[in-house]
């Protein structure tokens, strides 16, 4: 124990972490005794077999999925191509460029959600699904430059060196180099951007008009009382994640065999 304390402490921390994780998929197994009730009454499989429960939830996470997905995608275009010139590049404002980029990762969400909504009405545009898209799009990226940069950063330049000493191309070299190294920085960045944007609520609940995300149906639930089905939904999507994670793993170990 002496000589292992740091992995037992790493392990504790770990296990401190996944507490609320194991509480919410118990929930799911649960049929609480009213709807405003949290306590494990009775385990029953009602609501895996009817995952949707009560309303529209089940369109709500569809809705928050789609966003999250067109976030995801334009975040990680934009987001790498900004870290690859800030990376490989010397231009005028590149500093500047570096500091604007850590601001929607510094800003309160509640100042860039009412800052967006000003904008937006000051623009004269309908409040709805694309701007929430455009909210969405606006700090993912932050974190996706971030992370990119910091595999570019991590690389080794002799690989490139050495490709381009082989007679390859300036496009083989980015191709059967570049890209395969950074890709792992690139997915990480991914994963990041659509959690954060499949979980954001204050930024949405300013720019969302008359569409519900799944963050938002959560908390008008709450006033009425929270379903079950809501942790059957939390569940299903940490179990997604991890399968993810493992099988990234899988396909990256296999390669290296």
């Amino acid at each position: 124990m002496r000589r292992n304390w740091v992995l037992v402490a790493g392990l504790l921390v770990l296990l401190y972490l996944m507490l609320p994780i194991a509480v919410v998929a118990g929930l799911s197994f649960n049929e609480p005794s009213s709807r405003l009730s949290y306590d494990f009454h009775r385990f029953t499989l009602e609501n895996w077999a009817n995952p949707c429960g009560p309303g529209d939830m089940c369109d709500a996470v569809g809705r928050s999925i789609e966003i999250a997905l067109l976030a995801t995608l334009i975040a990680t275009v934009l987001g790498t191509l900004m870290a690859f010139a800030l990376a490989r590049h010397r231009f005028h404002g590149r500093s500047a460029t570096n500091l604007l980029i850590f601001l929607p990762m510094a800003t309160p969400e509640v100042v860039m959600g009412s800052s967006l909504l000003a904008l937006f009405v000051a623009g004269g545009v309908s409040l709805g699904f694309w701007t929430v898209v455009i909210a969405h799009v606006m700090f993912c990226v932050s974190f996706v430059v971030v992370t990119v940069k910091a595999r570019l950063a991590g690389m080794d330049p002799r690989l490139e060196e050495a490709a381009m000493d082989l007679y390859a191309g300036e496009w083989q070299t980015f191709r059967r180099i570049t890209l395969p190294l950074v890709a792992p920085g690139i997915v990480a960045a991914a994963l990041l951007s659509f959690s954060l944007s499949f979980d954001d609520f204050i930024i949405t609940n300013f720019n969302s008009g008359t569409t519900v995300t799944f963050p938002m149906y959560v908390w008008g639930a709450a006033q009425r009382g929270i379903p079950p089905q809501v942790n059957v939904i939390g569940t299903a999507m940490f179990g997604i994640a991890v399968l993810a994670v493992l099988g990234g793993e899988l396909v990256n170990r296999r390669r290296a065999s």
